[in-house]
């Protein structure tokens, strides 16, 4: 029998490897850079966890691998985890309830179940939270800090989709549905149903106008969002507080220069957003999205904090790096060559090209120099090391370690390695 990878999951080669460490380091990089701290949650968690009422939709609940954690441990059912978010709030509620600020970065893999076969099953996200502080400039921080991840990896036409899920949640209330209506609304209205849209104006005609002008906001600027606001403080003023805090996000978005769609209705998925929703697209392909979600620890049984996160999608962003984002300088690698006898002098020079920064690779096979400029052949007699620079076509003879190191020092050869 041909042995089969399992359906819906994937390989990476050491090229995809490569495009995985690029995205995961740049992402590393800038969220440290911003004063965020790396945490890293378990793969399992208990299945009660995710089904709390407004933390995942029952759509997604119906997409979560979930089994007995029997014989002599907890007995619960567990899961592995479909979101990042909700571990993250787990354990800042566990172990962290005592800090003031708590601003939060992890690179980690969520199970989802696919029946189609055309999507992996295992998805990796670079998630960010900030947990602690309820502002427009926390929102626009992580936006901010979202798109420097994607600028670092030379991504081009990146679009920026904003929505309020509080606007939405505003109205729903003022039709005298129950919660549990609300919710099932609420996830149809931002899954772009539009028979849900024909329902809730059937019901209430008045609101369905007002509804209708805040659902068809696409394109529109902050200045806009101002004149709704006159129009719903006299007719709606429970909007207010919502509409203000929309306003307030655009606002510093284009004080900063930043460019952004409005599109009321494009944040899909999950129940617990409260506030501002961002979506963010190259074309039609969705590659990260997060928002503000200042319910989401209390309902968890955490004290009243709020809080706003985002995500980027790993496996998407891999297939959308350019090739050139990913080649490094030739200088990354020295491969050292020896003749038979030289073992030990081989492993010794390379050991001290290590620890010198360098990449020194050991040739095991005669091999085409792809990608590597300098060749360091290590000899039984003087000179006892020939360095070569196959791009200028030069070459040293030297007797020293000391010495390969200064000509490599002179030459600008760069230690950094892309891998």
């Amino acid at each position: 029998m041909r042995v089969q990878r399992c359906k819906g999951s994937r390989d990476l080669s050491p090229e995809e490897m490569a495009r995985f460490r690029l995205i995961e380091g740049a992402f590393r990089d800038c969220c440290l850079k911003w004063g965020y701290e790396e945490v890293r949650t378990p793969t399992l968690e208990y299945l009660h966890l995710f089904t709390s009422i407004g933390t995942l939709t029952p759509s997604m609940l119906g997409k979560v691998y979930s089994f007995l954690d029997w014989d002599g441990w907890s007995g619960e059912r567990v899961v592995l985890r479909p979101d990042g978010t909700i571990p993250v709030a787990r354990l800042y509620i566990d172990s962290m309830k005592e800090k003031e600020l708590a601003k939060l970065f992890y690179v980690a893999n969520v199970f989802i179940f696919e029946e189609t076969g055309k999507e992996t099953r295992e998805r990796w996200h670079c998630g960010a939270e900030l947990i602690g502080v309820s502002s427009t400039i926390a929102d626009v921080e992580l936006l901010i800090l979202a798109l420097e991840v994607l600028k670092r990896l030379r991504l081009e036409n990146v679009e920026l989709r904003l929505s309020h899920a509080g606007l939405i949640r505003a109205l729903l209330r003022q039709l005298g549905l129950s919660p549990e209506e609300q919710t099932k609304i609420f996830d149809e209205i931002l899954d772009g149903d539009v028979e849900a849209l024909a329902r809730i104006k059937s019901a209430r005609p008045e609101l369905g106008k007002t509804l209708t002008s805040l659902l068809d906001l696409k394109g529109k600027s902050a200045g806009f969002l101002k004149n709704l606001k006159v129009l719903f403080n006299q007719n709606l003023p429970e909007l207010e507080p919502s509409l203000g805090d929309f306003i307030n996000v655009v606002d510093l978005l284009e004080t900063l220069g930043c460019d952004y769609q409005i599109d009321i209705t494009s944040g899909r998925g999950f129940e617990y957003y409260t506030g501002v929703i961002f979506q963010l697209f190259v074309g039609e392909e969705k590659i990260g999205g997060g928002g503000r979600y200042d319910a989401l620890i209390p309902l968890m049984g955490g004290r009243d904090v709020p809080a706003s996160g985002f995500a980027l999608y790993l496996d998407r962003l891999m297939n959308l790096v350019k090739p050139e984002t990913l080649t490094g300088p030739l200088t990354q690698r020295i491969l050292v060559r020896a003749e038979p006898g030289m073992v030990k002098e081989v492993f010794g020079v390379a050991n001290c090209l290590r620890d010198a920064g360098y990449v020194a690779e050991l040739q095991l096979i005669s091999q085409k120099l792809v990608d590597i400029r300098w060749t360091l052949d290590v000899q039984s007699k003087a000179p006892l090391f020939i360095l070569t620079d196959q791009v200028k076509r030069k070459m040293f003879k030297v007797q020293t370690t000391a010495e390969v190191l200064r000509l490599l020092g002179e030459k600008g050869a760069d230690k950094s390695s892309f891998a």
